[in-house]
């Protein structure tokens, strides 16, 4: 446990380790989770700070340690009465002290550690996933990514116009978009749920066949009432997909490689809602009208599937 004057060894949570992690994160030698664990990275990060402040590297977050916190390394537990606006170790502590318990009835088992294997990616033959080659279930998922994204981002960008095609009051497409985005706010919290239970590829599969029937919704509805409904269920439906492809990516692959393939399929499902949003503006102009554009976008999300 790394306290006052201890080395840095035990895997115990503490909350005197998420205080000294606070600290450790604000001078910027420390970028893990405030997790009250002592783990490589808080012993790494006590003695980068050692090193920048001249003392002895020793790994032990002693008084000349926690002089070098600053404000933050200040105060002991139970020291001072504390008031509103205070700051320090102190108050660090405190804080993890009032979560841990409540986070400890979500999360039920800690995150499995990424392990170095010294070698560079690319230089060691890798699993199989599914049966298949890495290379080629990632590039699906990637491709997959792109495809599904091209029509999230149609009504998104042009609820409002498709509205005015209809005779719509720029005001109702205005509500009603915000009706959508809303809806997507809520729902979030509905989809994290259920990707812990049936897991991320699932989830996609379920979000995307939301999405699909309410493009679909879009096409066939004609009355303000009804693309109200419509636009709420797209939101719905939409707004857990793209974290459900970062959860199969973890599903998938291990998590040393995860610094690199997440930002990849976060690239790629960023792109094709760019392309999306552009795509439906161009159909728009070659014909006149929005229906093209969203059957366009149907077409792309079935494929996708």
């Amino acid at each position: 446990m790394v306290v006052l004057g201890a080395p840095a060894a035990a895997p115990a949570a503490s909350e005197r380790i998420a205080a000294l992690q606070v600290g450790l994160r604000a001078r910027g030698v420390y970028g893990g989770t405030v997790d009250g664990l002592n783990g490589p990275g808080t012993s790494s990060g006590v003695r980068r700070l050692q090193r920048r402040a001249g003392i002895a590297v020793d790994g032990v977050a002693g008084p000349r340690t926690r002089k070098a916190l600053g404000v933050l390394g200040r105060h002991g537990i139970g020291s001072r009465p504390l008031q509103h606006g205070d700051r320090g170790f102190d108050v660090a502590a405190l804080q993890f002290a009032l979560v841990a318990p409540a986070a400890a009835l979500v999360f039920t088992r800690p995150p499995e550690i990424a392990q170095s294997t010294g070698h560079r990616h690319g230089s060691k033959p890798e699993a199989p996933v599914l049966g298949i080659k890495p290379a080629l279930v990632f590039g699906a998922l990637c491709t997959a990514g792109f495809l599904c994204c091209v029509p999230m981002a149609m009504p998104q960008g042009h609820l409002v116009a498709f509205c005015g095609d209809m005779g719509i009051a720029p005001s109702e497409g205005a509500a009603m978009l915000s009706v959508l985005l809303g809806c997507a706010f809520v729902s979030r919290q509905f989809w994290g749920f259920l990707a812990d239970r049936i897991g991320g590829p699932r989830t996609i599969l379920a979000g995307s066949a939301c999405q699909i029937t309410a493009m679909i919704g879009f096409l066939l509805t004609r009355n303000e009432a009804g693309l109200f409904a419509v636009a709420a269920w797209f939101g719905l439906g939409f707004s857990g997909i793209i974290p459900a492809y970062v959860l199969a990516v973890r599903e998938f692959f291990p998590a040393s490689e995860a610094s690199w393939r997440v930002p990849t399929v976060l690239l790629l499902t960023g792109s094709g809602m760019a392309f999306g949003g552009w795509f439906a503006g161009a159909i728009y102009d070659a014909v006149g009208f929005y229906a093209a554009a969203f059957a366009a976008g149907i077409v792309f999300n079935l494929i996708s599937a």
